[in-house]
């Protein structure tokens, strides 16, 4: 895929008056002690290699001694809030281990390691710079996708939590070649599905770094789901192939995997049960998704020539006008979705009407 699809540099939406009132009505919105900009007063730091010596792009940050105390116990009280109560008890059993700054990428995220010291177990969460594409990126993927994921935010700071799993870049330089046939066939159909929740839930630009590969062991056999941990493409670009992990040159090898293994007629089947548990969810969650859609709509979070293409690549490939005649991405993704359940309804004998 032509990585010019990709724009270099997205920039930052703003919060809107009323996408802070959604936040605030569901628990998102929330005082946190201290903010990004914060952070960015570090005196110093140091590169941070992985085990065969290669540079991760983060560094390791230390702060002035006057500040470092204040600084780590604002991270402390963000972790209770975050993960647990909001209150002082867990304060004296915490310790914040390191304060890492990404280099790369546009949201260049400080992450924060957080450990208990009673038993060693620690935890990660990212603080970023606030950015109305990546909120929305999280509540999509809240409400939609198999997982639940808890982020809070205030004014131009965001929290997110740490997602495990591997590194789909390192998954599939190191880990693929050794999986069973029984594995692949279970990593392709889950790519297959992976491929379009994103696309119908437009969210962009899942290269192999931006989503992680988690194994969980099920009786006899491992289980394999795909999580994106990058949400800043959301509903921004114009070509409907950046919202397609199968045309990003990073995922080739999953690709050649999935043609190899899976028939036509299985690629079929996984992407009906995807989008019929998109429909579901998306069913569900009505009320709250269709006012977080509502929001959007009203939003500016993509320039009109990028809303433009996208409304018409997607009529040419549904043929659905409802795309033809979006005015915005919300409402782009509002027809996506009204596409989706609609077709489920109607082709579903079991559902009452």
């Amino acid at each position: 895929m032509d990585q010019k699809l990709i724009s270099k540099k997205k920039p930052a939406f703003p919060i809107t008056e009323e996408l802070s009132e959604y936040l605030t009505e569901h628990g998102r919105n929330i005082k946190i002690p201290i903010f990004y900009d914060d952070l960015l007063r570090f005196q110093g730091a140091v590169e941070i290699y992985d085990e065969e010596g290669n540079d991760t792009l983060w560094v390791s940050t230390f702060f002035a001694e006057h500040e470092r105390n204040e600084i780590e116990l604002s991270l402390k009280h963000i972790y209770t809030i975050l993960y647990a109560d909001g209150s002082d008890t867990m304060l004296p059993y915490l310790n914040i281990d390191s304060i890492d700054f990404c280099t790369f990428g546009n949201s260049k995220p400080f992450r924060i390691k957080v450990r208990n010291i009673l038993n060693d177990n620690y935890v990660f969460f990212y603080i970023k710079k606030a950015d109305a594409s990546r909120v929305y990126g999280l509540e999509l993927e809240h409400l939609l996708s198999p997982n639940y994921i808890y982020f809070l935010v205030y004014k131009d700071t965001l929290i997110e939590e740490h997602i495990s799993g591997i590194p789909g870049d390192t998954f599939i330089a190191n880990n693929l070649k050794n999986c069973s046939e029984q594995d692949k066939n279970a990593i392709a159909k889950e790519f297959v599905k992976f491929n379009e929740r994103c696309f119908v839930r437009l969210l962009g630009d899942m290269r192999s770094y931006n989503y992680v590969m988690v194994l969980t062991h099920d009786f006899d056999r491992i289980q394999y789901r795909i999580r994106a941990i990058d949400f800043d493409q959301q509903s921004y670009e114009g070509n409907p192939r950046v919202y397609m992990p199968q045309f990003l040159k990073e995922n080739n090898k999953l690709v050649e995997m999935t043609d190899k293994i899976l028939q036509k007629e299985s690629i079929d089947q996984y992407q009906l049960e995807e989008r019929s548990l998109l429909a579901k969810r998306a069913v569900s969650e009505d009320d709250r998704l269709s006012n977080l859609i509502n929001i959007m709509s009203k939003d500016v979070i993509s320039p009109p020539e990028k809303i433009n293409q996208l409304k018409k690549g997607l009529f040419e490939l549904t043929g659905d006008v409802k795309f033809k005649k979006s005015k915005n991405m919300g409402m782009i993704l509002k027809s996506a979705l009204d596409f989706v359940v609609k077709n489920y309804q109607s082709i579903n004998p079991y559902i009452i009407k």
